[in-house]
């Protein structure tokens, strides 16, 4: 930001603020903008209070438009998740963990930090559910799909260590030990896609398996109330976001444009 605006805060004017504001916000996402264009008007407070330019520049910089829930959720097809569980299988060392982990994210939508968490008194094996602790610690109990269940059991059985840490997965080698932070399960997600060669997917962490099972829900005729209850989502709004990329659903309930004009 020094080199666009000059060296000396007496010659700062409007235009050239919001030169600068125009160059650097370019290069940075919405919400790394908004924070420049903060950081920009509290170092413009700050040279006014020290006498260094002159008063209410501030109020040259520019508001940086941001809606929520703007932009398209980011997935993948249904055959892509399943190949990118099917991966798991060219992973000698931790493939049974880490298809149990790929599919109770890809069936039940949990989010990373909830694979972190999860404990071995949170499987209820008879009536078939998962206990899980979102967002400010509400407990909700979700239904244990049958093959997320099989490979869960399966990694219980065969792969994972007889150590007394009561997290149901586990770093390896040895020393065994709880994943440390989501970005295990991130990295887990990213390593099973470039297995399964998807080349450009839309994101490479926990949360594009999230999306993704949140469209493939609603496009399998879920109602949103559903798939807000599965992914505990606070506001159905949340929710209706992955509605946006159906259009085959959106396609009827669509206005034709005043006029009678093509769209």
């Amino acid at each position: 930001m020094l080199p666009i605006l000059g060296d000396d805060p007496a010659l700062y004017n409007a235009a050239r603020i919001r030169q600068a504001l125009e160059i650097k916000a370019s290069r940075y996402s919405p919400v790394t903008a908004k924070d420049f264009v903060a950081a920009l008007r509290a170092y413009l407070r700050f040279l006014t209070a020290q006498g260094r330019c002159r008063s209410g520049l501030e109020a040259a910089v520019p508001t940086f438009p941001q809606w929520k829930l703007s932009t398209l959720p980011r997935y993948l097809a249904a055959d892509d998740i399943e190949r990118v569980i099917a991966s798991c299988d060219d992973d000698p060392r931790c493939g049974l963990r880490n298809r149990a982990v790929l599919l109770l994210l890809a069936r039940l939508g949990l989010r990373a930090g909830d694979i972190v968490n999860l404990r071995l008194e949170d499987i209820d094996w008879n009536e078939g559910t998962l206990r899980v602790l979102g967002k400010g610690r509400r407990e909700v109990r979700l239904p244990l799909p049958q093959d997320a269940g099989d490979a869960l059991l399966t990694y219980l059985e065969q792969a994972r260590p007889l150590v007394a840490i009561d997290r149901v997965f586990l770093c390896r080698p040895a020393p065994y030990r709880a994943f440390p932070s989501s970005v295990v399960v991130s990295n887990i997600v990213r390593s099973a896609l470039a297995r399964a060669g998807i080349a450009n997917p839309p994101s490479r962490g926990a949360n594009l398996l999230r999306h993704s099972a949140a469209t493939s829900m609603l496009r399998a005729g879920a109602t949103l109330d559903a798939v807000s209850t599965v992914l505990r989502h606070r506001s159905l709004d949340t929710t209706a976001h992955y509605a946006k990329v159906d259009m085959a659903m959106l396609r009827p309930i669509a206005q034709p444009w005043p006029g009678g004009a093509p769209c």
